[in-house]
């Protein structure tokens, strides 16, 4: 009794299994059309998600295409789903197409338009970079003069002093012989103390230049051409200088000339003085 019971529950079981599976069967055997792509009329019912100028479809856009799984032209369902999607070309009238809204915003961008405060702004801070360079220029100019200035006078100073010095084969020595020149002009100080304030000016600058050209003749010839170099930079100055120069070789040439003029009358003198006494001398005997 028991298992005839079993028996009677199993077998509608496996009924409604049967039942479902060719259910199931049914529905996936039956033919459709798959589209790669969503139908218009789908895509036309749906928001778009750009804007208003870019989202109109072109009215030559071909339909999509279709891939048939299964075809079965003996059913009138399968008429009915193969048949063609309907194009929805009156959608699109009156819109504008991808292809024009992008001319339109490519013309607007080519329209000339006036500088931006932006570009305003580059030009001003580009004239004022320009304005510092040049003054940075000019005073790096400036400073690279002043210092060629400075190394030429530094090496005019060091080239003359060196100039001044006498060379080793003339023996001559700065060392003793500026202490000489300095107890010279000390001598003439005290020599002429009590004198006036020109003498007493003039005679130790004498004594003390004489003493150079007698110790430090060189040297002193070398201190007289750098004077004379200085001194043709002002002509006044050299002309005064050449006269003065001038006037003491003639004075100088004169008292020579005077002098050997004195001696010989003095020789005539005392020739004619002894040849007087020595006739004296002859008549006496």
């Amino acid at each position: 009794m028991g298992s005839y019971r079993c028996k009677d529950f199993g077998q509608p079981q496996r009924a409604a299994q049967a039942t479902a599976a060719a259910l199931v069967g049914s529905f996936a055997l039956v033919p459709t059309v798959a589209f790669a792509e969503a139908s218009e009329s789908r895509a036309s019912a749906r928001k778009p998600i750009y804007d208003d100028d870019f989202d109109a479809v072109p009215s030559n856009t071909p339909s999509f295409t279709t891939v048939e799984t299964t075809k079965d032209v003996s059913s009138p369902a399968s008429a009915t789903l193969n048949a063609p999607a309907p194009t929805t070309k009156s959608a699109a009238k009156g819109q504008k197409t991808f292809t024009d809204s992008l001319i339109d915003v490519l013309a607007s961008t080519n329209t000339p338009r006036g500088p931006t405060p932006t570009d305003r702004l580059a030009a001003q801070i580009r004239r004022a970079r320009l304005f510092l360079y040049d003054q940075a220029c000019v005073a790096e100019d400036a400073v690279n003069a002043g210092m060629a200035r400075a190394f030429d006078l530094e090496h005019s100073f060091t080239s003359t002093v060196a100039g001044l010095a006498p060379p080793r084969e003339s023996g001559e020595r700065l060392m003793p012989g500026l202490i000489y020149v300095l107890v010279s002009g000390m001598a003439g100080s005290i020599v002429a103390r009590n004198r006036g304030v020109v003498l007493r000016g003039a005679t130790p600058l004498a004594l003390g230049l004489g003493a150079a050209w007698a110790v430090l003749p060189v040297t002193m010839n070398n201190v007289s051409a750098l004077a004379w170099k200085y001194e043709q930079k002002f002509p006044a100055v050299a002309d005064a200088h050449i006269r003065t120069r001038e006037g003491i070789e003639k004075g100088i040439h004169m008292a020579k000339v005077h002098t050997e003029i004195a001696h010989q009358k003095v020789d005539e003198a005392v020739t004619s003085v002894r040849e007087t006494v020595e006739g004296w001398v002859r008549k006496g005997k």
